[in-house]
């Protein structure tokens, strides 16, 4: 209940009983009214307000008190990383489209899911000359995907109004300050559509720190229409651990490890090296081909509710901030 009551509290600071309906409205009827009136109200505070108006972001998406001096959790530790470790490579690695330079100079070209084709504007993409199936992604934002399986069949109107929708956002001011989305330039990019026969395509979204791989965070099971799947975290020796981030439900029983592990935690040490902390996406195909997905700084912009809850401060001691 004072979770509950916090994040009333911090939601009314943000845009007082107004904001409040808006969340509640939100819930009945899955709308997201709420999400538009932060990014706008995010998107208009000045340099110096921006760490006060975190504070309330966090509680009202957390119910917790967020103090800059006083950071042990995963979560708290997210916050200053989003505002203060921004390094302009950082902002590079996070452009889906730039990135691919530097993963090609650093790990090589055969890692990377072939490019079909980049573009400034969802106008100049010629349909016909895309195969049947592939992915198309907005650079400069986090989920802003469309899986097109079949082009015949699918709806190009809707495509179109939401490429339109995101390349005139800033992903910094969507869901609490990510500021290495601040500065990308935004472009719509294709890329191969990738899956294994059984329909699964498994993400390994190797968490590291300090450059050290720690924790193989697999989600399966996805449902992209109703934004639901299924997580598991293991260690490097693929022993299931007793937590999960809370975004998704638990797997019940362990999954088989891929073949290629090591060297997939080889290619995460490598690619994290020199960074606080960062998540390294990786895919393994049913050829057993590695590929890569992204590099990932803030995940889920450091607003996990984790299970058990303890283990948020468990993380958060091997995040080590350069205060």
């Amino acid at each position: 209940m004072k979770i509950v009551i916090n994040k009333l509290y911090y939601s009314f600071r943000i845009g007082g009983p107004y904001y409040i309906g808006l969340r509640i409205t939100d819930k009945i009827f899955r709308s997201d009214k709420a999400k538009r009136f932060l990014y706008l109200k995010s998107s208009e505070q000045k340099a110096e307000e921006i760490e006060n108006f975190l504070i309330k972001i966090y509680g009202s998406k957390t119910g917790k008190k967020l103090n800059f001096r006083e950071l042990y959790t995963f979560n708290e530790k997210m916050q200053w990383l989003k505002l203060y470790d921004n390094i302009a490579l950082k902002t590079t690695l996070t452009d889906k489209y730039l990135v691919r330079a530097w993963i090609k100079e650093k790990i090589g070209e055969r890692y990377l899911i072939p490019l079909l084709g980049v573009w400034r504007t969802f106008e100049e993409i010629d349909i016909d000359k895309l195969p049947k199936s592939f992915v198309l992604k907005a650079n400069h934002g986090s989920g802003w995907n469309v899986i097109i399986k079949n082009k015949e069949k699918e709806d190009w109107t809707k495509v179109r109004e939401k490429f339109n929708e995101w390349i005139n956002l800033n992903f910094a001011f969507m869901v609490g300050f990510e500021m290495q989305y601040f500065n990308i330039e935004p472009r719509i990019i294709a890329e191969e559509y990738i899956e294994n026969g059984n329909n699964n395509l498994f993400d390994y979204k190797i968490h590291c720190f300090g450059g050290k791989p720690e924790y193989i965070h697999v989600i399966g099971d996805r449902n992209f229409e109703t934004h639901c799947a299924k997580e598991a975290f293991y260690n490097r020796e693929w022993v299931l651990q007793p937590f999960i981030t809370g975004a998704y439900s638990r797997y019940d029983s362990i999954k088989e490890k891929p073949v290629h592990l090591e060297e997939m935690l080889q290619i995460a040490e490598k690619l994290s090296e020199g960074f606080i902390y960062v998540r390294v996406d990786l895919y393994e195909l049913d050829d057993e081909k590695i590929k890569f997905g992204e590099m990932t700084f803030t995940p889920y912009s450091g607003f996990y509710e984790w299970e058990p809850s303890e283990t948020d401060k468990v993380l958060g001691e091997k995040i080590k901030l350069n205060l």
